[in-house]
C-alpha cells in the first residue's frame, strides 16, 4: 500500500484535476490537503477580504463534496512551506502531488517544499493544470517565447486539438481517497478575517457556483463577441474568479468554446481567443519573471518619470475624479471587487495617460481589491493600458473617457448605477455633466456644481498633450 498526499492551492474542484488524478492512479491511500499560506495571507491589510472569504466557501463546498464520498480536505492554517513537510511526515506518505503555479513567489516556495520533502525521500510531482498550453510549449520556430500576441495566438489555436482538452476522469479513482482524517476547518475568524458583502453579491462560490455561472453563459455565448463591451448588460461570462481559484476547470469551458467556434460560433471564437490571452499572459510572467517586480516588459520605458499627483491617484481610487464613466468603474470595483473588463482599459488609460501617475500604483491598488486578482493578467493588462508591455497599446493611442463611455454606456445605466449622484441627468449629460454644450469647447463649464458630484480634475486634451510628450522624451533619453 502506498499512499500520496495531494496539495490543492489554485484549483478547488473535485474532478478533472491533474494532480488528484495521477495521484489517485498510481497510489492506494490519497490525501487532500488546503492550506491557508499565512505568507500571503499575512500581507493583506484588509482584513475584510472577498478574495480569503470565497477560498473560504469554496474549500468548505469541496470538503462537504469528498465527505459525502467518505473522504475529506485536511484543512490547515499556517505557513505551507512548514504545513506540507509536516503534514507529509506524519501521514508517511510516499509523494506530494500539485499543480503547477508560475508567479514567481509560488515557483520559489514550490521548490523549497520539494527540497524539503527530498530530505525525507518524499518525491514532489508537478502539473499542467491551470493552463491549457504552459512554459515552452507554444514557441516561435526559432524555440523562443513570444512577443507578440497575434502570432502566439495562431500557433497556440494551430496546435489546439481533443487531446489538450480531454478531461482527466478523476471520480472513477475516489476509490483510492483516504477514508480517515476527518478535520475541523478553521473559520475566517481564527485565521483573523471578517465576513463581507460577498453573501450580498450575485456571485455564486465553489465548484456548484461556477458550474451554474458556465451553463447560464453557455446560453448567451452566441451574443459574446458584441455584448462583452457594455459594461450594463449581461454580456460576459463572470468566470474570472473561478479560473482564478480553479473551481472550473480551463479544460472544460476552453472544450466548449473550442467545439462551438469549429461551427462557426462568432461569440464562442471570441471568448476562446480571451482564454489565449490568459495563456499568453502566464507564459510571459514564467519567461519574464522580472515583471512581477515592477519592471517594464520593454526597457525602453523604465525612463518613463511620472508626475504622480497623490490627491489626483486618490480620487481616482475613491471614484471621485469627475469622470462618470471612470468613478463609476472605480466605485464598481470598491463595493464588490469586480470590474467589467472594458472598464479596466478605460480606469488604466486614464490613470497613466490622463493623470499621469505612474502604472504600477493602479496594478498594485487593483492586486488589494480585484476578487478575480492574478499576477500575470493583471501585470499583463496594466503593461498593456501602460504601453510598456508586451504587445501592449501603442502610447499614441490614448483612451478618450467621454467617447468611450458614450459608446459603451450610451443610455447610463452603468453609470446610474454606481453615481447616483448624476443620475437624473439625461442621457447625453450624463457622460460628461460639466462639459459646456459648444462642440469646440473644451473648458468646463462654470455653472453650479451638482449636489456632491466633483468637477472633472484635470481636462482630457491637456493631459493627452502632455502624455504624448511624457512618452517621446522617454525614448529620446534611451
Amino acid at each position: 500500500m502506498t499512499a500520496a498526499l495531494v496539495w490543492l492551492r489554485r484549483d478547488l474542484r473535485d474532478d478533472d484535476h491533474a494532480a488528484l488524478y495521477h495521484a489517485l492512479k498510481q497510489h492506494t491511500q490519497v490525501y487532500v490537503v488546503f492550506v491557508f499560506d499565512t505568507e500571503i495571507l499575512d500581507k493583506l491589510e484588509d482584513r475584510a477580504d472577498r478574495r480569503v472569504e470565497f477560498i473560504w466557501e469554496s474549500v468548505f463546498q469541496l470538503k462537504q463534496s469528498l465527505q459525502a464520498a467518505g473522504a475529506d480536505v485536511i484543512v490547515k492554517h499556517g505557513s505551507a512551506r512548514d504545513e506540507i513537510p509536516a503534514l507529509a511526515s506524519q501521514l508517511k506518505v510516499h509523494a506530494v502531488y500539485v499543480n503547477r503555479d508560475y508567479e514567481p513567489a509560488a515557483i520559489a516556495r514550490d521548490e523549497a517544499v520539494a527540497a524539503h520533502l527530498l530530505t525525507m525521500s518524499i518525491q514532489f510531482h508537478a502539473f499542467k493544470d491551470h493552463v491549457l498550453f504552459e512554459q515552452d510549449e507554444v514557441l516561435t520556430q526559432a524555440g523562443k517565447p513570444y512577443g507578440v500576441f497575434s502570432p502566439y495566438r495562431n500557433s497556440h489555436l494551430a496546435k489546439l486539438n481533443a487531446y489538450y482538452l480531454k478531461p482527466y476522469p478523476v471520480k472513477q479513482y475516489w476509490h483510492a481517497l483516504a477514508k480517515s482524517l476527518p478535520t475541523d476547518m478553521p473559520s475566517l475568524v481564527q485565521m483573523g478575517f471578517k465576513r463581507t458583502n460577498l453573501q450580498d453579491m450575485r456571485l455564486p462560490v465553489g465548484m456548484h457556483g461556477a458550474q451554474q455561472l458556465f451553463e447560464d453563459f453557455l446560453q448567451r455565448i452566441d451574443q459574446y463577441h458584441d455584448a462583452r463591451n457594455f459594461p450594463a448588460v449581461k454580456g460576459v461570462s463572470y468566470l474570472s474568479v473561478h479560473l482564478r481559484f480553479g473551481t472550473i476547470s480551463i479544460r472544460q469551458i476552453a472544450r466548449a468554446a473550442w467545439q462551438l467556434s469549429l461551427h462557426g460560433n462568432a461569440g464562442a471564437a471570441g471568448w476562446l481567443n480571451e482564454l489565449v490571452w490568459r495563456d499568453f499572459y502566464v507564459q510571459i510572467l514564467y519567461h519574464r519573471p522580472d515583471v512581477a517586480q515592477g519592471r517594464a516588459y520593454k526597457a525602453q520605458y523604465e525612463a518613463l518619470v511620472f508626475p504622480n499627483q497623490v490627491d489626483w491617484f486618490e480620487a481616482w481610487c475613491a471614484g471621485r475624479t469627475g469622470f462618470p464613466i471612470v468613478d463609476a468603474a472605480m466605485r464598481q470595483l470598491n463595493q464588490t471587487g469586480y470590474m467589467h473588463n472594458r472598464l479596466r482599459m478605460v480606469v488604466a488609460s486614464f490613470l497613466v495617460k490622463d493623470l499621469l501617475i505612474d502604472w504600477r500604483w493602479g496594478e498594485r491598488y487593483f492586486a488589494q481589491k480585484l476578487i478575480d486578482f492574478d499576477l500575470a493578467a493583471n501585470n499583463g493588462g496594466w503593461q498593456w493600458a501602460a504601453s510598456t508591455g508586451c504587445d501592449a497599446q501603442p502610447y499614441f493611442r490614448i483612451f478618450n473617457p467621454q467617447s468611450q463611455s458614450e459608446k459603451f454606456d450610451p443610455e447610463g445605466k452603468f453609470i446610474r448605477k454606481y453615481v447616483t449622484e448624476i443620475a437624473h441627468l439625461d442621457h447625453k449629460r450624463i457622460h460628461q455633466p460639466y462639459l459646456k454644450p459648444s462642440k469646440t469647447s473644451t473648458l468646463f463649464a462654470s455653472s453650479a456644481s451638482i449636489a456632491g458630484y466633483p468637477k472633472p480634475i484635470v481636462d482630457h486634451a491637456e493631459q493627452r498633450a502632455l502624455a504624448l510628450a511624457l512618452y517621446k522624451n522617454s525614448m529620446n533619453v534611451t
